[in-house]
């Protein structure tokens, strides 16, 4: 014979008897109560049925779960033992369904995102915390990453949302588009001449170049930029910060490049001027990725739509 908990867990999982989990129910309440009318009123049933329930809760088991008394019902032994059980299962259950209520309701859950440093501050930022203010149950948790490492992250489980750059040819990944930028090339005021007239790739290559390191979709878009008017270069700077290419070009140590929209305040103020360009550079994008055939929890569908609301 099976375990009693064991007999528990089958009669819960198995759609075809799924009425066995209200006979536990019944069980329950008329254990607490000792009472089969007073079971029944609290479960808004009949007394029979509550009766009924409690019978055949005891053939399927094959053992008696109540003594039978003038005033009411007491647990057997076997009865008592089974209780303990029941109540911490029905507990349990209660309480799922409890979380299931409050994640629909997005009152609490965790939201799992990675992305670049730059596009944490420029691009997620603003709907954070809207999120935040909307839900302040909600735990968030945020991985910096390139988009490389993103993708990984994303097929590891590791989050549920990846910010980054398009386009992506992974099969493993849904992405929705999101917003278009426009990288430059940036120097301080040291090379302030140099702004004066737009400049041809050679003469630009020239230049001690800032770049980001190897790893980065921002790194190999530059490199075949480059490559496309018939240069390979190297970096005299690597780093693998944004804000750290923006401080040394800004000192003067050479040519950052960097998304124009992350440095606009600095451009603006004239400690950074833009180089530009004969050769026009094409705008890139940036998207939101899944894990395809994964679903988003309902607070990760949220915030999507507020991402997709902001551009």
């Amino acid at each position: 014979m099976k375990s009693v908990f064991s007999q528990f867990v089958i009669e819960v999982i198995d759609i075809s008897v799924k009425l066995h989990l209200e006979w536990y129910r019944m069980f329950l309440h008329t254990a607490r109560s000792g009472n089969l009318t007073k079971a029944a009123q609290e479960l808004h049933l009949t007394q029979p049925s509550v009766s009924y329930a409690i019978k055949q809760l005891e053939e399927g088991l094959g053992v008696k779960l109540f003594d039978r008394q003038s005033k009411g019902v007491s647990l057997t032994p076997e009865g008592a033992a089974l209780l303990a059980f029941v109540e911490q299962s029905l507990s349990l259950l209660e309480a799922g369904e409890r979380k299931m209520a409050a994640l629909q309701s997005r009152a609490s859950g965790e939201l799992r995102i990675g992305s670049s440093g730059p596009l944490i501050k420029h691009k997620l930022l603003a709907p954070l915390d809207r999120l935040r203010s909307e839900f302040p149950g909600i735990e968030l948790r945020l991985y910096q990453g390139n988009t490389a490492q993103i993708g990984t992250w994303l097929k590891e489980n590791r989050i549920d949302i990846g910010i980054v750059h398009l386009p992506s040819d992974d099969p493993e990944l849904d992405t929705r588009p999101l917003a278009a930028i426009q990288d430059c090339f940036v120097a301080g005021p040291q090379y302030r001449e140099s702004a004066e007239h737009p400049l041809a790739a050679e003469e630009l290559a020239a230049l001690p170049l800032l770049l980001l390191s190897g790893g980065s979709s921002t790194r190999q878009f530059a490199e075949r930029w480059f490559a496309e008017q018939g240069l390979a270069v190297d970096a005299a700077i690597e780093l693998n910060s944004t804000e750290m290419l923006v401080e040394f070009a800004k000192r003067g140590y050479g040519a950052a490049f960097v998304t124009r929209a992350f440095v606009r305040q600095e451009l603006q103020d004239g400690e950074l001027f833009e180089l530009r360009t004969a050769e026009p550079i094409p705008e890139r994008r940036i998207g939101a990725a899944i894990r395809r055939g994964m679903s988003l929890p309902v607070i990760g569908q949220h915030f999507m739509n507020l991402l997709l609301e902001q551009e």
